[in-house]
């Protein structure tokens, strides 16, 4: 992604399988929370057990490592 892309809250990018600072992350999709002059913060959303739901991985993500998908209609609250 260009640096300086207009993004907004709830905007999804998928992560780069070549992301270097985590590999936990690795072409995971990323819903943004907070759009910054470097990329981006947002959460990866975790699965959950025995039905429950799971919390949100976060991470800032730098433009070179991630590319536009869409826009995720349901932002989800987060969970500590």
């Amino acid at each position: 992604m260009e640096a300086g892309t207009e993004l907004f809250l709830g905007d999804v990018v998928q992560l780069s399988p070549e992301t270097c600072r985590n590999q936990m992350f690795a072409a995971c999709m990323m819903t943004i929370t907070e759009p910054k002059s470097f990329g981006a913060m947002g959460y990866v959303q975790c699965t959950g057990r025995d039905g429950m739901p799971g919390g949100q991985a976060f991470y800032r993500a730098n433009w070179e490592e991630m590319e536009f998908v869409g826009r995720a209609p349901f932002i989800v609250k987060r969970r500590d």
